[in-house]
């Protein structure tokens, strides 16, 4: 297991049991590297900045128990976003219907790079409309994927938050 299926094995009960799921754990090294946690609420309601300090002060309290970093580094929280990454099977499923870049470890057809409408999973695959007909690319080739700003995307994601206001 690498690095930050280490740190993702060690904080995730603590942020699951504040009512949150980890969307990405990624580690970037540099002078002072940075831990960066990406995530969202169970509930689905938006993310506000007091969610993200609550998982930052019990994630330090986590990590400086467990201390799976050697040496000083830099902890992030922060939400996934409009334009986020697709991490989770359960991401294609939910996402359905909207516009994602998707790019894989290895080739499929000759192309490593997908974009296009999704249309959820099967089997293990995630389903995307693209220019060149339906592409099935298998989950564990996905090496990242984000959603791609769309005006459908916004209008949904004001949608949902006229909602969560109600």
């Amino acid at each position: 297991m690498d690095a930050t299926g280490r740190i993702e094995q060690i904080i995730a009960p603590s942020v699951e049991a504040m009512g949150y799921e980890i969307v990405r754990v990624q580690f970037s090294g540099g002078q002072r590297p940075i831990l960066q946690i990406m995530a969202e609420r169970a509930d689905g309601a938006p993310m506000t900045v007091e969610d993200c300090a609550d998982i930052s002060r019990s994630l330090s309290a986590v990590l400086d128990v467990e201390d799976p970093i050697t040496g000083a580094y830099t902890l992030e929280v922060s939400s996934p976003g409009i334009d986020r990454p697709l991490t989770r099977l359960k991401d294609y499923e939910r996402f359905a219907g909207f516009e994602a870049k998707v790019e894989t470890r290895l080739a499929i057809d000759g192309r490593k790079r997908f974009k296009g409408r999704l249309q959820g999973v099967e089997d293990g695959a995630v389903l995307i409309d693209t220019e060149q007909g339906q592409g099935r690319v298998p989950f564990d080739n996905i090496h990242r994927a984000k959603l791609v700003l769309t005006d459908d995307l916004i209008k949904a994601h004001q949608d949902q938050a006229s909602l969560d206001q109600e």
